[in-house]
């Protein structure tokens, strides 16, 4: 086919596989694949990114059809990346190599981005997937878990699969996010920055089936990849608000205690709740601290900066650092007049209880805060480099920002010329 001829009836939809030692089913894959886009009647391509597979996946995907170019680094997060970034398709979809998504429904997807209804059709799972294939604990547990956090961090969101890897979704609106993430946690991380970005996701039935292969999911160390993600995106959704809650039941049972320290009437005996007060007031300000840190690392990363009045806002840590010694030095004056009191009053000051917790909860407060004021500023200048850091090299630890920024290069100059040719394309099938 001329060049002329594919600039008038570009590729429409690219199928993204990334694909690591799956010869026994991609090339069933990317025959479903192709089978699907020409009954839907979308002009399209599978792409195979191949994540250094040591069997003859590479092989058997070039020949029943596909596109295979290479992600040396490891990671499905990586490897989807590069897909995205070399798809010739204005529509890419991406799924796995490994039979579980039924490619038979791609039009499914498609349809509402090709109409203009979204941005982005999440093929959910849950609904239409027999018990045999997933685990009780992903099925019952880890998604149910995972999707509510994520939809609370995208705020809006209506998704009830959250860890679905067959999507659909418009190339250009994806690479606007920006996405940054290696490894599985890359779902999560693409709906929270759609959510945010108002981008239109809807979700529609395509079931899951069982794999074929040896699964490369580690229940305990994804799922902590995920929750990680989202904690450093939406550090007030998992630690700021719970942190402030806790400050809140600190401060009122704290109050409680003052007004009556003899403690609350529990049927026969007294509950003094000035001790669990202290306790909720650590761990409160620790959440606030710990968010305050996501927070800021979030806004060095992207180079946001927040501004009031045309002046850069007050820097954080150095208002922790000011307000964490004016708490330390606070509880320290309390414990130094409940001593004096202690001496002249002969163990009788009614409060002194519930002001010795109040005492304790601000030497320990004031001095995580200080030292967020004063440690923070040291890691943030010697840890926070480029966004691009983490993906800058190789498992050799070479330097391959210039070789993936010329994948990124090549593919933009392909979109712009209508031109097909790209790295390793085999013949097309009659």
């Amino acid at each position: 086919m001329s060049l002329e001829a594919i600039a008038v009836d570009p590729v429409l939809v690219t199928v993204v596989l990334p694909c690591l030692d799956e010869e026994d089913s991609v090339g069933e894959c990317v025959d479903e694949a192709l089978a699907a886009l020409e009954l839907a009647g979308y002009r399209g391509e599978v792409l195979v990114v191949d994540n250094n597979s040591t069997d003859r996946s590479v092989e058997v995907a070039k020949a029943h059809g596909a596109r295979v170019v290479h992600e040396e680094r490891p990671g499905y997060g990586r490897a989807l990346r590069t897909g995205i970034e070399a798809a010739d398709g204005e529509i890419v979809v991406m799924a796995d190599a490994d039979l579980t998504y039924d490619l038979s429904k791609i039009a499914r997807l498609v349809g509402p981005i090709a109409d203009g209804e979204a941005d982005i059709v999440v093929g959910e799972r849950l609904s239409e997937a027999p018990s045999s294939t997933m685990p009780f604990l992903h099925r019952r547990v880890g998604t149910p878990i995972l999707t509510m956090l994520v939809r609370r961090a995208a705020a809006g969101l209506t998704v009830t699969d959250s860890q679905s890897g067959y999507r659909a979704f418009r190339r250009e609106a994806i690479l606007s996010l920006g996405l940054r993430s290696t490894g599985m946690e890359f779902a999560s991380e693409m709906l929270i920055l759609a959510g945010r970005a108002r981008l239109r996701v809807t979700e529609t039935s395509t079931g899951y089936r069982e794999r074929t292969g040896t699964s490369k999911l580690n229940t305990f160390s994804d799922g902590w990849r995920h929750v990680r993600q989202i904690l450093l995106l939406a550090p007030h959704l998992m630690l700021v608000a719970p942190g402030l809650v806790l400050l809140a039941i600190g401060a009122g049972l704290e109050v409680v205690g003052l007004v009556d320290p003899a403690g609350l009437a529990v049927g026969s005996l007294r509950w003094q709740p000035s001790f669990i007060s202290g306790i909720a007031l650590i761990l409160g300000v620790q959440a606030l601290v710990a968010g305050f840190v996501l927070s800021e690392r979030q806004r060095a990363l992207t180079g946001r900066v927040r501004r009031r009045r045309g002046h850069a806002r007050a820097s954080l840590p150095a208002a922790c650092l000011t307000t964490g010694f004016v708490a330390a030095a606070a509880g320290i004056a309390i414990d130094a007049v409940l001593f004096v009191l202690w001496i002249h009053t002969n163990h009788t000051f009614s409060r002194a209880i519930p002001l010795a917790a109040l005492a304790q909860s601000l030497v320990v407060d004031g001095a995580s805060l200080a030292g967020f004021g004063l440690i923070y500023p040291i890691v943030e200048r010697g840890a926070i480099g480029s966004p691009d850091d983490e993906d800058s090299r190789d498992t050799q630890g070479r330097d391959t920002r210039g070789r993936h920024d010329q994948i990124g290069d090549s593919s933009r100059a392909r979109s712009a010329a209508g031109s097909a040719t790209v790295l390793e394309r085999p013949p097309r099938r009659s």
